[in-house]
């Protein structure tokens, strides 16, 4: 598997080719256990993207500590009217099903107060 300056000469060098003829010149090939042939499409794209200076990361700096989208700390209102607080915020505060809380309105604000628990000023 090509990489780096190599890969970006090889796929100048192959030019306009199909995708699939694209992938298997630069060796992102794999073998079934049928013994058919594998074009590895994900892996050649990110070494595509590296050899061009486009660094995926390691995800490394996210709250959660997993792939995907860093957390924003914002939420928008739903189409239905709901409010969503995703499971990475849910799994930060190590909260579990059936936890419950109470909700305060504010003036332009909601607090969730864990029910039973003495309110912070």
């Amino acid at each position: 598997m090509l990489t780096g300056s190599d890969l970006l000469a090889r796929v100048k060098e192959l030019g306009d080719v199909s995708k699939s003829d694209l992938v298997r010149g630069a060796g992102y090939v794999s073998t079934k256990k049928d013994g058919a042939e594998r074009l590895n499409y994900t892996a050649f794209y990110e070494a595509l993207l590296e050899a061009k200076g486009v660094s995926l990361g390691d995800g490394g700096s996210q709250a959660s500590g997993k792939g995907g989208r860093k957390l924003s700390y914002t939420a928008t209102v739903q189409g239905n009217g709901n409010l969503l607080v995703g499971k990475a915020y849910t799994a930060m505060l190590d909260l579990q099903p059936g936890d419950e809380f109470e909700i305060k309105l504010g003036r332009k604000q909601i607090r969730l107060v864990p029910a039973g628990a003495e309110e912070e000023s």
